[in-house]
């Protein structure tokens, strides 16, 4: 691959979670860290040795300083973050959810350095890179973005690069549900890999079964789609192969936010490393179920030795060994969570 082996783009946000249960008005203490589903993905694969080159912009404060160092210090290179001295850094706060339904996360990133991200923000070095990963959440964040979303996913697969993409909904940053549809198919036509989960492909193409969802984007030139399923595991779908795959049994749901990012980064990498389709959503099952095992948004993502030893185990049907790191169970898929 090149010098740039995956290029991901969006927006990080700070995200303070609540260290108590109960309602965010009545915690008085949180834990800062980061948050963004594109670059929890772009996390987990530099976990697994890629080389991952992050295309952002943060404000000139402390959080945007807070954002860049998390994300440098997780292998990633943040040297195409633009810098901007007019906006602020997004941020988040997320509730304390011990019994394993959703936390409710409240959003401040209206107007945020990232929603600025513009078809200028394209460095010539960028494309260069030999995948792109790409979701629905920037173009929802502008126009300016959506533009550069646009113009990044094509200007890739002209170029003969591997392009996944990732619907990741969030109805509430659109005008309308329809304008939603219609951009997010527009983007997902561009993709080689498309992974939305079942709420999303009933949404977004009218059908409810899987292998008709998967239909819809395999007749727009996609090669491949990938549908969450949630506990059931995942259904895939090429032009020559289609199959179920089962999830892994969990003991102990601890926090559902990131479970599809980790479902995308066992995908991306299974791919890109030449295995098959289907191995690479058992993969994708495992690191997406193995997320919702942590609290927080990216911190169950395994590391090469981690998914070498613990996937491998788990595939061939043993118990993992201990002392690795968290344990290689799994959990639903939330297809969809609001913003």
């Amino acid at each position: 691959m090149s010098e740039i082996d995956i290029l991901s783009f969006g927006e990080t946000m700070a995200m303070f979670v609540a260290e108590q249960n109960g309602e965010l008005a009545d915690v008085g203490q949180f834990h800062k860290r980061i948050a963004g589903a594109d670059s929890n993905v772009a996390i987990g694969l530099s976990r697994l040795g890629f080389n991952v080159a992050w295309l952002s912009r943060v404000g000139a404060d402390s959080l945007g300083r807070f954002v860049i160092d998390t994300l440098e210090k997780e292998g990633l290179d943040c040297t195409h973050v633009d810098i901007d001295p007019a906006h602020p850094t997004g941020f988040q706060l997320k509730s304390r959810a011990d019994d394993g339904s959703d936390p409710v996360v409240e959003y401040f990133r209206r107007g945020s350095a990232a929603s600025h991200l513009s078809v200028q923000s394209i460095k010539p070095q960028l494309l260069k890179a030999g995948h792109l990963h790409a979701t629905g959440i920037p173009p929802a964040l502008s126009a300016s973005a959506r533009e550069m979303s646009f113009e990044l996913m094509t200007r890739m697969r002209n170029a003969g690069r591997s392009v996944s993409f990732d619907p990741n909904l969030r109805p509430s940053l659109w005008a309308s549900e329809q304008q939603m549809i219609t951009e997010i198919n527009r983007l997902a036509a561009l993709a080689h890999w498309v992974l939305p989960g079942l709420s999303e492909g009933r949404l977004l193409t009218g059908f409810e079964d899987p292998a008709d969802i998967a239909a819809f984007y395999l007749d727009q030139g996609v090669e491949a789609v990938a549908i969450k399923l949630g506990p059931h595991g995942a259904y895939y779908r090429t032009p020559l192969d289609e199959g179920f795959v089962a999830g892994v049994p969990v003991e102990t749901v601890v926090d559902t936010v990131g479970a599809g990012d980790g479902f995308a980064v066992g995908l991306i990498s299974a791919l890109l490393e030449n295995h098959s389709v289907a191995h690479a959503v058992q993969r994708a099952n495992w690191i997406g179920s193995r997320a919702v095992q942590s609290r927080g948004d990216m911190e169950g993502l395994p590391n090469r030795l981690e998914m070498s030893v613990e996937f491998e185990a788990t595939i061939a049907g043993k118990p993992a060994p201990t002392g690795i790191g968290a344990n290689p169970v799994g959990a639903g898929l939330p297809a969809m969570r609001p913003e």
